[in-house]
């Protein structure tokens, strides 16, 4: 008896490797389209798959340990190892940090290449089918991301481990801390027309009379229309709880009860939808929903700088911006105007705003912190802070915000500190969570080194002298 559990799907595919030498399909001049090249448990591993990881990994600045043609398959499998207990142990991500996520990348790689279209032919594909790509990608990463959160959650050290960790490391690998920087933010949403408002409602008034005329079907025009990745399900989101939508969206949802039906228009951060029941299910419910996002007119964004320009010059001379005046009561004047008064008045962002402006960075060992490197700082805002002393207000600036659309704003550099090598006593977070890394890499490490022993694995030969990371690949 083998000793590991060989699944039916992973014998299935274990036939057809033995059948087809890994699986080698051709086009009609012979020429290999694809090939499985590693089996992982119910998954095949496609040499497409390892391609593609390769541009992403060239895209995004990723160094591979060792040989790139044997660390990408073996990323990988070790990825579909975490995504399936992530599947087993029920770790979700919500629509909504889907939907977020997917916009602020696509808007970013936009931003990058210099327009859609270009986006499009670098892709051979149109926005909708990047979109759809993305979110399943995205998905998985966050779905394998929360996995093993969930194996390390309860993880702690010690000072006194610390301190013995750092008295025994060599002068020659105490860690060197970038520069970190602390930052305040205004930011200003440039308001969308009503006249744009009403033609996005209109629209979607447009698409419920004909679904009630019975002319087409909501996953017809959701396909089609729906500016969500969703779409190419014809708009279905699965079956979801309350929390996994915002709340707009789900006290709609929620509430419906007839599938022949469609909801009223609902308005959310992300635009304007119309919703379709399609099953409840004890405290999920699966619907469908067509999403349509209103432009922001190039007017807008110029009204949203120039506000944005008067109030930094108020706060340069330490004076109330001009059109604050006419709302203040005269007989308690204020007699200098701060960048956090400024904050509490004009900022949209809700989050910075309740923190007095201040930034904060969740760090991947998910604490809660106003210091940033450089890197870790939006690139629209890190490109401004750069060229900051500290104390200084920027010039206004376009950036993408956390649901990736498009706000306007001005930062001040509220603090500094420069690069060097940690200390004990100045840097004791930092070498806290250098121990904690440590030990979070070696818990996963082990852990995907014992699921190896219990998965069906079935690797192309050419694989088999690869020098991998983990052991076990290979029997």
């Amino acid at each position: 008896m083998n000793r590991f559990f060989m699944t039916a799907g992973a014998l299935l595919l274990a036939i057809a490797l033995d059948a087809t030498t890994l699986s080698q399909p051709s086009d009609s001049l012979g020429t290999v389209v694809d090939e499985v090249i590693w089996v992982v448990g119910d998954e095949a591993i496609l040499k497409s798959d390892v391609e593609a990881m390769r541009v992403q990994g060239q895209q995004e600045g990723m160094h591979w340990k060792g040989d790139p043609d044997c660390a990408i398959p073996e990323q990988i499998a070790v990825q579909k190892l975490f995504l399936n207990q992530a599947i087993i142990d029920s770790i979700e991500v919500t629509e909504a940090d889907i939907s977020a996520g997917v916009e602020q990348y696509l808007e970013r790689m936009i931003s990058v290449i210099g327009s859609r279209e270009k986006l499009e032919e670098y892709h051979k594909k149109n926005i909708s089918q990047i979109r759809a790509d993305l979110r399943e990608s995205y998905r998985e990463r966050q779905m394998v991301q929360g996995m093993q959160q969930k194996l390390v959650e309860n993880l702690a050290v010690t000072p006194a481990e610390v301190r013995r960790y750092f008295k025994d490391m060599p002068q020659d690998s105490i860690p060197f801390v970038p520069t970190e920087v602390e930052v305040q933010i205004i930011t200003q949403q440039p308001r969308v027309d009503q006249e744009e408002v009403n033609r996005i409602k209109e629209r979607l008034r447009e698409f419920t009379d004909r679904i009630n005329k019975g002319e087409t079907t909501f996953q017809t025009l959701a396909r089609l229309y729906s500016q969500d990745g969703s779409a190419r399900n014809g708009g279905e989101l699965g079956y979801t709880g309350r929390a996994g939508w915002v709340p707009e969206f789900a006290n709609v949802a929620f509430n419906l009860t007839d599938p022949k039906k469609v909801s009223r228009i609902v308005e959310t951060e992300f635009g304007f939808h119309i919703i379709q029941l399609i099953d409840k299910r004890g405290e999920k419910v699966n619907v469908r929903h067509i999403l349509l996002k209103p432009e922001i007119s190039n007017e807008a964004i110029q009204e949203a700088l120039s506000r944005l320009d008067t109030v930094a010059i108020a706060l340069r001379a330490g004076e109330v911006p001009q059109m604050l005046k006419p709302y203040l009561n005269p007989e308690q004047p204020i007699e200098k105007f701060s960048f956090e008064d400024a904050v509490s008045v004009f900022s949209d962002d809700k989050d910075t705003r309740n923190n007095k402006g201040l930034m904060f960075n969740v760090t991947e060992e998910n604490q809660r912190t106003s210091r940033f490197r450089l890197a870790e700082l939006p690139a629209e805002v890190a490109r401004v802070v750069d060229t900051l002393a500290v104390g200084s207000i920027s010039q206004p600036f376009q950036m993408l915000n956390g649901q990736g659309k498009t706000v306007c704003a001005i930062v001040k550099l509220k603090n500094r500190t420069e690069g060097h090598k940690a200390t004990i006593t100045e840097d004791f977070q930092v070498l806290k969570n250098l121990v904690l890394s440590k030990r979070r890499e070696q818990i996963l490490h082990d852990w995907v080194v014992k699921r190896i022993k219990s998965t069906y694995v079935r690797i192309n030969d050419r694989y088999r002298n690869c020098d991998f990371e983990y052991e076990g690949w290979v029997r």
